[in-house]
């Protein structure tokens, strides 16, 4: 029963995809691509809408049948992907364009968002980073841990869910480092209990994946912060504290990189990367 979440998540996903897609064009809901290609925008609303609906027929074979659908966990993964839901669709609304039309200039990087915020400016990638640690802290609070792995869990969320966002500057990239990351976690604990457990959100994530890869959409801060938040749930569900240690220094490796260089210059650079960022993608 524990693979239910994900399949009726799916489905929902599946169902919703073609009408959001036609809702977000006609209400005129797009954004210029790297390729100034106006695609619809931001398509990561589609995890948020497919979650919720799932959430009906769940709730009633639970309670109804008497039976669990979700694990324990539940609780704390449903406050931080709702939470980052939510934090990165203010960003897409509210950085995208002023009401007269025109684009807004966009703050790059935690310096630049810092910046921002000390001018007394908006600053929703600070409003981001802040409500992502609150969200962390308090969805960690659940799980029983020591103050020291509590405050642990909460940096490796926090990190991963800026590092894919981050990645998210071609089509497909964070949703492929997801997967990636996901089937590693998965063979390392030969185990798909986290699969089932974040199911409710990953699958309408990866629905949500496969139309961003085809350059059909745009996931958008909405999307690709969840995607970044499932892999940091992922990683804290499934590693000892040494390895959400060693996790951490990694995430915060990246997130520094991206901060002083370009990781699409990067992957452009690596044959391998470059190979595997460009897969499925349309030429």
């Amino acid at each position: 029963m524990h693979a239910l979440p994900f399949l009726i998540a799916l489905a929902s996903a599946v169902i919703l995809a073609p009408a959001l897609l036609r809702a977000l064009y006609e209400g005129g809901h797009a954004r210029a691509n790297y390729r100034d290609r106006v695609l619809p925008f931001p398509f990561g609303v589609l995890t948020l809408a497919a979650s919720l609906l799932a959430l009906v027929p769940l709730m009633l074979v639970q309670r109804l049948a008497s039976t669990d659908v979700f694990y324990p966990e539940m609780l704390s993964i449903t406050v931080y992907a709702l939470g980052v839901l939510a934090l990165g669709l203010i960003d897409d609304t509210l950085a995208s364009e002023r009401s007269d039309g025109q684009t807004r200039p966009t703050q790059r990087g935690w310096r630049g968002h810092g910046a921002a915020a000390l001018r007394g400016e908006l600053s929703t990638g600070a409003l981001k980073a802040v409500g992502s640690l609150g969200l962390a802290l308090l969805a960690m609070s659940y799980l029983g841990l020591s103050n020291e792995r509590w405050l642990l869990a909460a940096g490796v969320l926090v990190l991963a869910t800026n590092v894919f966002n981050l990645l998210d500057m071609r089509p497909g990239r964070s949703t492929k480092a997801f997967v990636l990351l996901a089937a590693g976690l998965a063979a390392g604990s030969a185990d798909l209990r986290q699969l089932w457990a974040l199911g409710l959100f990953a699958a309408p994530a990866l629905v949500s994946g496969v139309y961003d890869l085809r350059e059909r959409v745009m996931l958008g801060d909405t999307g690709a912060n969840l995607l970044g938040a499932l892999a940091g749930l992922w990683l804290v569900l499934t590693l000892s504290g040494t390895g959400q240690l060693v996790a951490l220094v990694l995430l915060a490796a990246i997130t520094l990189y991206g901060e002083l260089r370009s990781i699409s210059a990067l992957v452009e650079r690596t044959p391998l990367l470059r190979e595997l960022d460009s897969w499925g993608r349309p030429s």
